[in-house]
Formats: C-alpha cells, structure tokens, sequence
C-alpha cells in the first residue's frame, strides 16, 4: 500500500485516523491489488513465511509492490482520470468519520472509474499490438 499515495497539492493533504483512515486504505489496498497482483502476492507470502523477521526480510518485496503502485500505467491513468470520484470519497470520509459505511457509493465510484480506465488502457494496448 506505500507508495499507493494521490499526487494532490499539500494544502489538501488530509491527515486520517480511525474509520476514515480505515475506508481510505481498504480503497488503495483494493486498487493495488488489483493491479500490482503478483508483487502483493509475493510479498504476502514472504511476509507470512517470515513471522518474526518480515520487516527486513520482506522489505525488497515491498519496495517492489511500491515502485508497481507508482509507475504501473494503469494505476497512473486512475490517478488522473478518477481524481474526482477519489476526492468525493475523501469528502465522504471526512463528513462521515464515525461511519464510513455512508461512503459505499463513493468507494464503489471510485472503483467503477478505475475499471473503466483498465478496460480502455487495455483496449488501447490490443490495438497497438503491445
């Protein structure tokens, strides 16, 4: 999930606790994954494997599922392209702080956009024969 961070103007950053940070990370947990896949996999694995040692053993592993969040293709269009529904779905969180489950919507929003900008980022590299 590091590195899985929105490039936003310092003035908007938004320090979260509780719930609220909960419902954020649970949203940049689900895009990771679904995109970043194999490096989370690897890392969960080493991370299992590794109980009293993961920090350091592990920590290649997440550097890799970090460096996928932020230069993978798909997940940099979602950051441009679903910047909105992202930033309503903050709002939600920021309006519902003791009960995130009111900002469903915004988080399924959120996700509908991102599917939306896979399909056509995948569309686009069928038709260039990639």
């Amino acid at each position: 999930m590091c590195g899985a961070h929105w490039s936003r103007p310092l003035s908007r950053v938004t320090l979260w606790s509780g719930p609220e940070l909960l419902a954020a990370m649970q949203a940049a947990f689900e895009i990771t994954t679904r995109y970043c896949s194999k490096e989370m996999e690897a890392y969960g694995q080493c991370v299992g494997s590794n109980p009293s040692s993961w920090q350091t053993d592990c920590h290649q592993l997440k550097t890799r599922v970090a460096q996928c969040t932020s230069s993978h293709p798909v997940i940099q269009k979602v950051r441009a392209e679903c910047a909105e529904p992202f930033l309503a779905f903050e709002q939600c969180l920021k309006q519902n702080q003791t009960s995130v489950t009111n900002c469903t919507d915004h988080v399924n929003e959120f996700l509908a956009c991102a599917d939306k900008v896979k399909v056509a980022t995948l569309g686009e590299a069928v038709q260039q024969g990639v």
